[in-house]
């Protein structure tokens, strides 16, 4: 395909930046830089609040930096990106096995970050948008091969799918890392959910999973149960998330601390909150994953609807780009983003409030951490990218990339 007709005359460029979508997102880094000074400040594990403050900022305008970086790649650009990117992103993780923070593995219980000296990186982080890019080119080179769907044609796209998911899923479980895990089976059940396969077969895959899961929380409760899963690499700490969940108020003073805690300071706040930098409950690592006790606490009912409602128009704004742009591999891969920092908020919010089980996954532009940040940011970039190519790419045929 010749880029040279596809060129936009530089005067359109402002009528092809959402605005939109960039409010949401300064909204959200707002919210999370002065969530971060509360939190910081209040936490006696944190020397210096500002310190804190100020590499989040650092993380946030570099995310900004990115997002006007990959802004200039065009859909042709990010599928001939994308096996690469796929590819660095497995190295990084295999690496990250050998080379993993120490002090970070003794911390966490998984060896998920490089250090080198005061900076860590979480490489699982930023596989995340190229995993995205790598299932939206397979979908579409398959969609294109098989015009016509079929159950044996559907049955080899998912082998497909499967076959690129699969080393991400065991790389990220020798790391130790089931959170990171999981919102990686979220982006691959959402692009199962739009890639075109027959509605009978997803809805036996729904069955299936939710029987699994049934399955396994039978497992978890039961002392044998709990022996059967320990044979696959369960852990205890595992184990007493979900006995935390399914019992918040059974053991609050060790294991059930950190979550009891949070539920205390969100229902603290009642309807308006007790005003920013209000804070009366302790809550541990509460700049990270426990972010959403702080919006609580300070701002009550209202002020958590408030930040849902901005993820709300988000969400809505990335949908509305994907249907504008009517390009296929497009909407794969808007489809990957929407689930991965749905699927974030979603499960973030819900553990804070003891809807789900404790997994350590951070609240989406607002908690605490760089890694996450960039590789959200990254998301937000690729969606940038098709509004601003849109005009280009309205009726592009992706068989003509190479």
């Amino acid at each position: 395909m010749d880029k040279s007709n596809r060129q936009q005359s530089p005067k359109d460029d402002d009528s092809r930046i959402d605005y939109g979508i960039i409010l949401s997102v300064m909204l959200l880094a707002l919210i999370g830089l002065a969530s971060i000074y509360v939190a910081a400040s209040h936490d006696k594990a944190v020397t210096s609040p500002v310190k804190m403050l100020i590499t989040q900022l650092v993380w946030y305008v570099i995310g900004a930096g990115m997002i006007a970086f990959i802004m200039q790649f065009d859909a042709e650009d990010l599928w001939k990106l994308a096996t690469v990117a796929y590819w660095t992103g497995i190295v990084l993780l295999i690496l990250v096995l050998f080379l993993y923070s120490r002090a970070y593995a003794a911390k966490t219980g998984a060896k998920s970050w490089f250090a080198l000296g005061p900076l860590t990186f979480q490489p699982s982080e930023v596989m995340k948008p190229a995993f995205i890019l790598m299932l939206g080119k397979v979908i579409t080179v398959h969609n294109n091969e098989y015009s016509l769907h079929s159950f044996r044609s559907d049955m080899i796209l998912i082998a497909k799918m499967l076959s690129w998911s699969i080393p991400v899923l065991v790389l990220l479980k020798l790391q130790n890392d089931f959170g990171t895990m999981l919102v990686f089976i979220a982006i691959l059940g959402g692009m199962f959910l739009v890639s075109g396969i027959d509605w009978k077969i997803i809805l036996t895959a729904g069955l299936g999973a939710g029987f699994i899961g049934g399955g396994a929380l039978i497992l978890v409760i039961t002392d044998n149960g709990r022996k059967f899963l320990e044979n696959f690499g369960f852990k205890a700490y595992q184990f007493a998330r979900v006995d935390t969940w399914l019992n918040p108020s059974q053991d609050t003073s060790n294991n059930g601390y950190q979550l009891w805690q949070n539920m205390k300071a969100i229902g603290s706040g009642q309807l308006v909150g007790k005003g920013f930098n209000n804070v009366d409950v302790t809550v541990p690592v509460r700049e990270s994953d426990m972010i959403f006790s702080v919006i609580g606490e300070n701002f009550g009912f209202i002020g958590a609807c408030t930040l849902i409602f901005i993820y709300f128009l988000l969400i809505y704004q990335m949908i509305r780009v994907t249907f504008d742009t009517k390009n296929e591999f497009y909407a794969y891969v808007s489809t990957g983003v929407i689930m991965m920092i749905l699927f974030h908020v979603f499960e973030n919010i819900g553990m804070s409030i003891g809807l789900l089980p404790l997994t350590g996954i951070p609240l989406p532009f607002i908690s605490q951490g760089g890694s996450a940040l960039l590789g959200n940011m990254i998301g937000i970039g690729l969606i940038m990218s098709m509004r601003y190519h849109y005009k280009s790419y309205m009726f592009g045929d992706t068989k003509t990339f190479k």
